[in-house]
Parts: C-alpha cells; structure tokens; sequence
C-alpha cells in the first residue's frame, strides 16, 4: 500500500501539540503591526487550540502529524 500524502499546505498552518491537540497561529499580524497596541500584538502570538469539529479533516491531510491512535 503507498504512503499517504501530507497536505503540505495545512502542513504549514497547523500542529499538534503533545497531547494530540491540534493548534494554529493567529491571523492579523502580517502587516500594519505599527498600528496595533503591543498587548494585542502579543495576545496574536499565541497558537489557538482549533475547534474539535476540524480534528477529523485535518487528521486525514496530517496523517503523520498526529500521534497513533488519537
């Protein structure tokens, strides 16, 4: 049986953590960063958990993202 392809373009956007969570970072921190408050620059830094619902399909295009099982 072949290998299964990684989407590498959700490759780029997600992860999983340790514990099989799946996170993403935050958008709106491109560009016209001068014009946002530090605190808000730095609230966008932090990866998002992703919603429970997204954890199927993404599952299938990272199948090797995620550790057996979970």
């Amino acid at each position: 049986m072949p290998k299964m392809k990684t989407h590498k373009g959700a490759a780029k956007r997600f992860r999983f953590t340790g514990t099989g969570k799946l996170v993403q970072s935050q958008g709106r921190k491109g560009h016209f960063r001068r014009r946002k408050a530090g605190r808000l620059l730095q609230q966008l830094d932090k990866l998002k958990p992703l919603f429970k619902g997204n954890k199927r399909k993404l599952t299938h295009a990272l199948p090797y993202g995620a550790k057996h099982g979970r």
